[in-house]
């Protein structure tokens, strides 16, 4: 037997495995650890129901896929017995929507400016796993939220916070700023108390959405979140959305960085999850003239890659659009070739709003060209 395992094995048999499991947490970077009980399904389960059946999962479909694998813990795995569950501290070392006043940079979501914590938090989990496994020989399951487990409200049963108003979790700790993984195992762990609702009167998330897209509290229409239009939205965005968006170009903090619990919060220590200069408020005439290779530069690493680099250049086209300086006319001018129709169209809009009469000098002869029926629409839409 190795000597790292005679060592874990020895801490094992300390009185209380689950603070022998927390120290360990801590010491391989997380900011909190607790546990829950993984017997009964989660009240949330019937939101997640009719979130899904009211269509407001948008083109999301794994969602409406995974449903029932969603509705109660051990749907993901019938042997699991108990769930550790964990967080790590993201929070920034700055107000997010500051930058939101430089119209002529835009403004990457806090999570995604440093390296993609999927990685960061998954490496994590694994090594918290395999020394739990050698120590206490038990089998187990990690999951980060790429997974159909429901992280949410199984932290909010493990007490590390609850589900505010805008459906993310807050904790008294950490504000609106917690990463979150999972470990589903077969020990039989004491749960810790779970968290109430401390949301009270506030609907300060709910006011600050740039779109409306807070039905009611506790309540998410997606396809009109900036963050699901950033990511998840393939093609145009629907123009009701556009202007609301702003300088935002992946994803959209507002509802998190008003959250009054925030005070509480310090800013991140994990040094992978923070800021790369070049991600803090990068100009946009630079993220226009990006091609695949030096998107991919760019954005190594970090989360933002997974959308490509013509779904990224969209959203920085319908920010350009909403700079309101005409000198960015020539980087969405220059684009109304680009042979990716969504940018072509996002181009078009774009131009449209900052240079009407070179739009207009434009559009006969760029309609007689182009063969893509949502482009053409916004050439027709913008010179109607």
């Amino acid at each position: 037997m190795s000597q790292s395992i005679c060592n874990a094995a020895k801490a094992f048999r300390a009185p209380d495995l689950r603070e022998t499991i927390r120290a360990e947490a801590l010491a391989l970077g997380f900011d909190v650890c607790r546990f829950a009980s993984v017997e009964a399904p989660w009240p949330a389960s019937d939101r997640l129901r009719t979130f899904v059946q009211k269509g407001r999962h948008g083109t999301m479909g794994w969602m409406e896929e995974t449903l029932e694998r969603r509705v109660h813990p051990r749907a993901m795995w019938e042997g699991a017995r108990s769930a550790i569950v964990l967080g790590v501290n993201y929070g920034p070392d700055a107000d997010p929507l500051e930058a939101l006043k430089d119209r002529g940079r835009g403004v990457i979501s806090v999570y995604a400016q440093g390296d993609d914590y999927h990685d960061v938090v998954k490496k994590r989990l694994k090594q918290l796993g395999r020394w739990l496994a050698q120590g206490a020989g038990c089998e187990l399951k990690v999951f980060v939220d790429t997974a159909p487990l429901m992280e949410k409200p199984l932290a909010q049963s493990a007490g590390l916070g609850w589900q505010g108003k805008h459906t993310n979790l807050v904790s008294r700790e950490f504000g609106s700023w917690l990463f979150l993984g999972s470990i589903l195992t077969t020990l039989e762990l004491e749960p810790d108390a779970p968290e109430r609702d401390r949301c009270g009167s506030c609907r300060a998330c709910l006011d600050a959405c740039p779109t409306g897209a807070f039905p009611a509290p506790y309540q998410l229409d997606a396809r009109a979140c900036l963050s699901y239009l950033t990511i998840e939205h393939a093609g145009p965005w629907p123009v009701r959305y556009r202007e609301a968006a702003g300088n935002r170009i992946y994803g959209c903090d507002d509802c998190l960085a008003v959250c009054p619990w925030n005070k509480f919060a310090q800013a991140g220590r994990e040094l992978k999850l923070q800021a790369r200069d070049a991600l803090r408020g990068p100009r946009l005439e630079d993220l226009a003239g990006l091609d695949d290779p030096s998107f991919r530069e760019l954005f190594a690493k970090g989360p933002v890659k997974r959308i490509g680099r013509d779904r990224f250049v969209r959203n920085v086209l319908y920010a350009i659009g909403n700079s309101g300086d005409p000198a960015l006319a020539a980087a969405a001018e220059r684009l109304l070739e680009d042979p990716a129709p969504v940018v072509r169209g996002a181009a078009a809009w774009a131009l449209s709003r900052l240079a009407p009469e070179r739009f207009t000098a434009a559009a006969a002869s760029r309609l007689e060209r182009e063969d893509d029926p949502d482009v053409r629409a916004e050439w027709l839409r913008a010179a109607a």
